[in-house]
C-alpha cells in the first residue's frame, strides 16, 4: 500500500504532507481546489513503477516518468507543472511499504527529468483511474484519439482505461470478495454491461434485451466500468484504484450501496483513493470507518491550506461539511416556525 505522500510546489498543490495512509482515503475539496490534480500525481508515480521493467519495457524509470507526466497533465512541458512563482522545484515523495519514490525537476524542464530515486520494487499489480466522466460510449473515440492521432484531448487516466476495458473477461474462479463485488454492483445496475466485438460496441443487456450505452444512464456506465475491471482480472488484491467524484450520476442510495462494495474490496487488498465534494460520500465513509473500526485518512483543502484529519475520529471540519450542516439546522429552523 502507499503509506505516505509528500508534494511539494505540484501545480496548485503548494504543500501536501499526507501520512499513515489507510486501505480507504479520501480528498475533500470545493471545485478548484486541486483534488484532481493531486490524485493524478498519485497516479502517475504509481503507473511508472507499474510500467518499469514490466515484459520488453526498455526505458528507464526517470524516461517512463517524463512520458507520463506529459500525457496525464498534457502540459506542453513538463516544467510547466511547478507551481506558479514558485522559487523552489517540484518535488515528489511517495511511500510504498516503507520504500520511497521520489523526484524533483524545476520549471525549465522539458522531457529529462535528471533528479529521481527509486527504492520501490516493480509493481506486477495494475493501477486504474476511474474519472468523473463515464468513457464506455467514448471507448473507441479516446482509443483512436491517442493511438491513431497522438494528440492532446483524453489524458493518460481516460487512455489507460479505456486499453483496461478492451481486456476480454476472464471465466473461472476470482477472490470471493471480488465475486460478491461484482454481485452487487449488477444488482445495483439491474443487468450487465458487455462488449459486443461485432459492433465494436458497449451494450447494456436487461434480461432479454439489449440496449445501445449511448442510451444508459450515467450513473450506470460508472459502475458498469468497476464490474468490467474486476471481471477481466485487470484488477487484483494489490492494486490501487483512484475514483474521482464517486457521487457523479449517482443518486444517494447508489452511493451508499457502491462505498460497501468499495469497503469490501478494500478489506481484501485494494487501495482507494477517492476525490470529493459530497456531503453523501464523507458520511458514508464517516459510517464505514465506525461500523468497522478502520482509520479512513482524509484531506481537506481548507483556506489555510491541506489538513489531515481521519474519519475514525469524527467528521473532519471543512466547508463542504459546514454548509451540509447549516442548511439542516436552518431546514429544522423553518420546521419549527
Amino acid at each position: 500500500m502507499i503509506n505516505h505522500i509528500k508534494l511539494n510546489n505540484f501545480g496548485p498543490l503548494s504543500h501536501i504532507n499526507w501520512s499513515e495512509l489507510g486501505k480507504i482515503n479520501l480528498i475533500i475539496g470545493g471545485n478548484g481546489s486541486g483534488k484532481t490534480f493531486l490524485l493524478k500525481a498519485i497516479y502517475s508515480s504509481l503507473r511508472t513503477l507499474e510500467d518499469y521493467k514490466r515484459g520488453n519495457e526498455q526505458r528507464s524509470a526517470s524516461d517512463i516518468l517524463a512520458d507520463k507526466l506529459y500525457w496525464t497533465f498534457q502540459a506542453e512541458k513538463i516544467g510547466d507543472l511547478v507551481s506558479k512563482g514558485a522559487d523552489t522545484p517540484l518535488s515528489s515523495d511517495i511511500a510504498f511499504d516503507g520504500k520511497s519514490f521520489s523526484y524533483s525537476f524545476g520549471k525549465d524542464t522539458s522531457k529529462q527529468i535528471a533528479s529521481i530515486e527509486n527504492h520501490v520494487p516493480p509493481r506486477a499489480s495494475n493501477s486504474v483511474f476511474l474519472p468523473a466522466k463515464e468513457v464506455l460510449s467514448l471507448h473507441q473515440i479516446i482509443l483512436a484519439a491517442r493511438e491513431q492521432d497522438k494528440v492532446f484531448g483524453f489524458d493518460d487516466t481516460y487512455y489507460d482505461l479505456a486499453r483496461a476495458l478492451r481486456i476480454s473477461t476472464s471465466r473461472g474462479k476470482n477472490y470471493k470478495e471480488f465475486s460478491d463485488s461484482r454481485k452487487k454492483l449488477e444488482n445495483i445496475l439491474g443487468g450487465v454491461i458487455e462488449y459486443d466485438e461485432v459492433s465494436g460496441r458497449w451494450l447494456f443487456i436487461k434480461g432479454r434485451h439489449k440496449f445501445p450505452i449511448g442510451v444508459t444512464a450515467e450513473g450506470i456506465k460508472k459502475i458498469a466500468i468497476l464490474d468490467t475491471l474486476l471481471g477481466n482480472r485487470y484488477l487484483d488484491i494489490n492494486s490501487v484504484v483512484l475514483i474521482d467524484e464517486p457521487e457523479s450520476a449517482l443518486h444517494p442510495t447508489a452511493i451508499s450501496q457502491l462505498l460497501d462494495i468499495v469497503a469490501m474490496l478494500a478489506e481484501r487488498g485494494i487501495q482507494f483513493f477517492m476525490a470529493s465534494h459530497s456531503y453523501f460520500v464523507v458520511k458514508k465513509l464517516y459510517l464505514i470507518a465506525q461500523a468497522r473500526n478502520w482509520p479512513i485518512p482524509v484531506i481537506s483543502a481548507t483556506d489555510d491550506g491541506w489538513v489531515c484529519d481521519d474519519l475514525q475520529n469524527g467528521m473532519p471540519e471543512n466547508p463542504i461539511i459546514a454548509e451540509s450542516i447549516r442548511l439542516y439546522r436552518e431546514e429544522v429552523e423553518l420546521a419549527l416556525k
